[in-house]
């Protein structure tokens, strides 16, 4: 049985406070794109994971993947042959890992017949990382708290195109977070959000852009490039390093990208 676990982008993330246990809350909205990765379980007479694709420098035992195996390992599940093709860069801002292993919680649900609803898999998403329920029900959400509480929002891109970046710098999360001040917004990207998407720029904005930017000044050019060229609007996604730029139909030429490195995704 197979599965294609898809990407997200962040449209806006506040950074609005940080937490007694450490963790910050913020503000955001989760949208799922067409970049995907694909995971295949197979019967097999023992346990075997392989990865192929774009390269995971990870142990075995710390993917996200089998670590959503072991989640279900009282379920009565056979030995399975696991592997994940990758797709989706890692450290990018595009919640790959976590969309794998809400999607393989998935894929062993159905292949294991073990009827487990979309509340109780976001339950157990939850334990492998704030945004991994996400990708459960996977739709746009207006997402809060550590980015585990969501609210559906009423928000399609339909009819914009995507070009996206991944420059390929992995920027660590933990290292992006102690660099912002968390600063509670005059007014929410939740009321931000309900703008036309024409009206985003220099209001739904990316907390983290501004010390991911001084660090990396090509991420800052990147953006700009998006503007020059006519997207309506552009934005880091996440702590980065990816960037993407929303272009109205008719406005691009239907072949080539308009930033070096980019790529097309029709929303």
């Amino acid at each position: 049985m197979i599965c294609f676990p898809n990407a997200k982008i962040n449209l806006g993330l506040n950074v609005t406070g940080k937490r007694p246990d450490g963790y910050h809350d913020i503000e955001t909205v989760f949208y799922p794109i067409p970049l995907r990765d694909a995971l295949e379980v197979v019967e097999a007479e023992a346990f075997s994971f392989s990865q192929t694709g774009i390269p995971v420098d990870a142990p075995v035992e710390d993917n996200l993947v089998v670590k959503a195996l072991r989640l279900l390992s009282g379920y009565g599940l056979p030995a399975l042959e696991v592997h994940l093709y990758k797709g989706i860069p890692s450290g990018a801002g595009l919640g790959g890992g976590s969309a794998d292993a809400a999607f393989m919680l998935k894929l062993l649900n159905d292949f294991g017949q073990l009827g487990l609803c979309d509340g109780e898999l976001e339950a157990m998403a939850a334990k492998l990382g704030a945004d991994c329920p996400f990708f459960i029900r996977n739709r746009p959400v207006f997402a809060s708290g550590t980015g585990n509480i969501f609210e559906p929002v009423s928000l399609s891109l339909k009819g914009y195109r995507l070009c996206l970046v991944t420059p390929g710098i992995v920027i660590p999360t933990a290292g992006a977070y102690a660099e912002v001040r968390p600063q509670v917004p005059a007014v929410s990207l939740k009321e931000m959000i309900r703008l036309p998407v024409g009206q985003w720029k220099g209001r739904v904005s990316n907390d983290f852009e501004s010390s991911v930017f001084a660090r990396y000044p090509a991420l800052a050019a990147i953006k700009e490039n998006f503007y020059e060229v006519g997207a309506v609007y552009a934005s880091m996604s996440g702590s980065g390093s990816s960037v993407y730029g929303l272009f109205e139909e008719g406005t691009v030429p239907e072949e080539g990208f308009p930033v070096p490195g980019g790529r097309w995704l029709a929303l």
